[in-house]
């Protein structure tokens, strides 16, 4: 391959994975949006996703699908683990978080990273169930192979550039899930909702909004979208693990506050840059460098633009 190949290449690489990495980043930046809670068991949601879609898999006997089935698998896949990882996230919120929504930030920061330890326990015990698709259990905390339901063959045909269904696959998903959330947040009624309730909630009540059901619905969106990013994390990576929450989620977290944290253009920019930033680490530097280089570009940007690349600052709440 030649310099400019291998640059495109890695082009391509970065950007599925960034937007991948966006997907999860939104869920993070629209709790923090409402309540001002960095949610750290949402990178945990996100793998208990992909166990969901692994899990369905093998009890549907779905692995060896072909042609139309194929896709067929993939939407199940995909509205299923939305769902569950949405529903999962409001039942946190009601029982974890609510309770705390008057106390101190630090408590309600507590009982989010206790929510994160009993998520990756559930998906180390998950691991364990004796199913073929998780080698009958016998080793729990081992990495899992997720089925190669769309193949490695090149679209581009004899390219020395690789572009695959999966590569294809990140955009169709992730690009009008964006959109339809942009429009959702400001065209809609929840949407509207939502944005007065981030900005006051105590007014946003006074004026007939249901603040609970406004915040259940943000975490149900964003947990949803961390479904959906699992799946298509899982067909694009084909391996899964109980700990991948942990990276994928520290990616996320660190997405969104580069992005500017509650901005979902910039949860969307952050994921992107961050995609890039390890795809060419990987290739031009070394891949033991890469997380140094990452958090280094993060905390520069954060010196000189402490609110992220498009967030902006705000009066502090009193």
């Amino acid at each position: 391959m030649t310099d400019t190949e291998v640059l495109l290449q890695q082009v391509i690489t970065g950007l599925s994975n960034g937007m991948i990495i966006a997907l999860i980043a939104i869920g993070y930046t629209m709790v923090y949006g409402i309540i001002e809670l960095i949610n750290f068991a949402h990178g945990d949601l996100f793998m208990l996703g992909s166990f969901l879609a692994l899990t369905l898999l093998g009890a549907l006997g779905l692995e060896a699908v072909e042609g139309v089935g194929t896709w067929a698998t993939i939407g199940l896949l995909l509205v299923t683990s939305a769902g569950f990882c949405g529903t999962l996230n409001v039942v946190i919120d009601r029982f974890a978080y609510r309770p705390l929504r008057k106390s101190p930030k630090l408590s309600l920061l507590v009982a989010a990273i206790g929510c994160s330890f009993i998520l990756v326990n559930i998906g180390l015990f998950w691991g364990g169930i004796p199913m073929d698709v998780f080698s009958m259990g016998r080793a729990a905390a081992a990495p899992k192979n997720f089925p190669n339901l769309l193949g490695h063959d090149n679209l581009l045909g004899d390219s020395a550039i690789l572009l695959t269904r999966g590569d294809l696959l990140v955009v169709v998903v992730t690009v009008p899930l964006m959109i339809g959330l942009t429009m959702l947040v400001r065209l809609t009624r929840l949407g509207k909702a939502m944005r007065a309730v981030a900005q006051n909630p105590s007014a946003a009540a006074l004026m007939g909004i249901d603040v609970n059901r406004v915040i259940s619905s943000t975490f149900f969106i964003g947990g949803a979208l961390g479904g959906f990013a699992s799946v298509v994390y899982a067909l694009y990576n084909n391996t899964i693990s109980f700990q991948m929450g942990y990276r994928s989620g520290m990616d996320a977290f660190t997405a969104a506050v580069l992005g500017g944290i509650g901005s979902l253009p910039g949860a969307v920019l952050g994921g992107l840059l961050i995609g890039l930033m390890r795809a060419m680490s990987d290739q031009y530097i070394a891949a033991h460098w890469t997380n140094t280089i990452v958090f280094s570009v993060l905390i520069l940007i954060l010196i000189f633009r402490p609110s992220g690349l498009l967030g902006f600052k705000l009066r502090e709440k009193v």
